[in-house]
């Protein structure tokens, strides 16, 4: 199953309409978001994904109610931690800070964060997979991204959405 991974686009409508192109070309069953939409207006962009999205927020979501009232269209949009399991039984927990898992007592093969702004693919002792996809805005260190990950093979791949 192909999952398409994103955070932290703080209201940066180019990028987020591209990261939703990128994920339709390359044909996503689902969308995971780790937060920051920040507001409202980014949600209209969100609605042309070819699939459901299931999300957290981030540190920085301006108008919750309104957001969640965007998402009700989208997919869901909840608190973190955030539990999904993909259709081929991985389990995944969705959080905006690591320090959101911190006393979470449920079972997950794959943890997607966000947060740094930095994209990152790593383990943890326990050898589960911990993947941050970087940041869809750009603003903080001008290399916008998302991720591509392939839950058969646990295959990610960060993509940039500048264009040449």
């Amino acid at each position: 199953m192909l999952l398409g991974i994103f955070a932290d686009s703080h209201d940066h409508l180019d990028h987020l309409r591209r990261a939703v192109e990128v994920f339709n070309d390359a044909r996503v069953e689902h969308v995971l978001f780790a937060g920051d939409l920040v507001s409202t207006f980014c949600t209209p962009a969100l609605r042309k994904l070819r699939c459901k999205i299931t999300a957290c927020y981030g540190d920085n979501e301006g108008n919750k109610p309104g957001l969640q009232a965007g998402f009700s269209i989208l997919g869901t949009l909840d608190e973190a931690p955030v539990a999904w399991t993909s259709a081929d039984g991985l389990r995944f927990v969705i959080v905006h800070m690591e320090r959101q898992l911190r006393g979470y007592d449920g079972e997950f093969d794959v943890c997607v964060y966000a947060h740094t702004h930095k994209p990152r693919i790593g383990r943890d002792d326990q050898g589960r997979l911990f993947l941050n996809p970087g940041e869809a805005s750009g603003w903080t260190f001008g290399k916008p991204t998302v991720m591509l990950f392939e839950t058969t093979t646990r295959a990610a791949q960060i993509v940039e959405l500048n264009r040449e």
